[in-house]
């Protein structure tokens, strides 16, 4: 079973749509629809209150830390159509203000550390946009038009999958997953500079509201985590080891658990062997797989194994 360690004060002025901890879970950021980013010393028992931070113009729908190595780094999406990224220096500060998408920018996340300084962020216009800071201080942005065409609700990158020189081709292209309101899950791939549609991933019957890819290799496969408006949670699997499934083009999905209200959130451990799953009756599930990939739900003995 598990239990609470500790709760936070945030003094929000509204719904709190997102926390995260950086790499080091020093730090925790919080965003709301009172439009404001705040962030917490997370050492200690009493979380405290380092930064309010109010630039955007609109409800505020999810963080994202990028790796320490480049420095401290933030990302925040809003409705008010932009991703500000801030930098610690001294006191935190706007940093870079993405302003490319014609409508809400629902969700951000950082790429691995291996590709360097790069985002991704999705948008109700439909579009996705790869942004990343270039070795002479630029930020170039990509954008996939029309990546789910009424709107994009979640990203996330795949980790940076170890290659040599039989696996180089077909597994270390730079991959996202995106889901929307078009029911889907997607997977893009980074080809000659350009990003193309990797896979086609269906299984839900309402909006995807959260996608998340597991940050390691476990037994050998890579996961995909999806959760929908309609309380479905579904687990997509490549087996690396398979020597017929070539640039990952294999996915086997199992549905997880069918809530009886709405999935928002699934986020990974950093093992890939645990699942956390945020619900509309405001509980949070784990989930833990055992080595013969069977899910078992650890924090309520109602929900058993899948």
């Amino acid at each position: 079973m598990t239990s609470i360690l500790n709760t936070v004060d945030t003094s929000h002025e509204d719904l709190i749509h997102d926390a995260a901890l950086d790499y080091y879970g020093l730090k925790l950021a919080t965003c709301s629809s009172d439009r404001s980013v705040k962030i917490f010393d997370a050492q200690k028992n009493q979380k405290v209150l380092i930064e309010d931070l109010r630039k955007h113009e609109g409800p505020v729908w999810q963080v994202s830390w990028a790796h320490p190595m480049f420095g401290n780094y933030l990302a925040s999406c809003s409705y008010d159509k932009k991703v500000i990224v801030w930098k610690e220096m001294n006191k935190w500060t706007p940093f870079y203000t993405y302003q490319g998408h014609e409508s809400s920018v629902n969700t951000v996340c950082w790429a691995p550390c291996e590709y360097g300084l790069v985002f991704a962020c999705g948008s109700s216009d439909g579009c996705i946009s790869i942004v990343s800071l270039s070795g002479d201080g630029n930020w170039i942005a990509r954008k996939i038009d029309n990546a789910h065409p009424t709107g994009c609700t979640s990203v996330s990158w795949a980790p940076a999958f170890p290659s040599d020189d039989q696996t180089e081709s077909m597994f270390s292209a730079k991959r996202i997953v995106s889901g929307g309101c078009d029911n889907t899950v997607k997977i893009w791939r980074e080809e000659n500079g350009q990003w193309v549609l990797d896979q086609k991933l269906q299984g839900h019957s309402d909006w995807v509201r959260e996608v998340a890819w597991s940050p390691n290799i476990i037994h050998n496969k890579t996961n995909i985590a999806s959760c929908s408006q309609s309380g479905k949670v579904i687990i997509w699997s490549c087996d690396l080891s398979d020597t017929s499934n070539g640039a990952l083009s294999i996915w086997k999905s199992k549905v997880l658990h069918e809530f009886n209200t709405v999935a928002w959130h699934v986020s990974w451990s950093l093992t890939s062997n645990m699942l956390a799953v945020s619900t509309g009756d405001n509980k949070v599930t784990i989930w833990k797989e055992d080595h013969l990939g069977k899910y078992e739900c650890i924090n309520d003995d109602k929900l058993g194994t899948l």
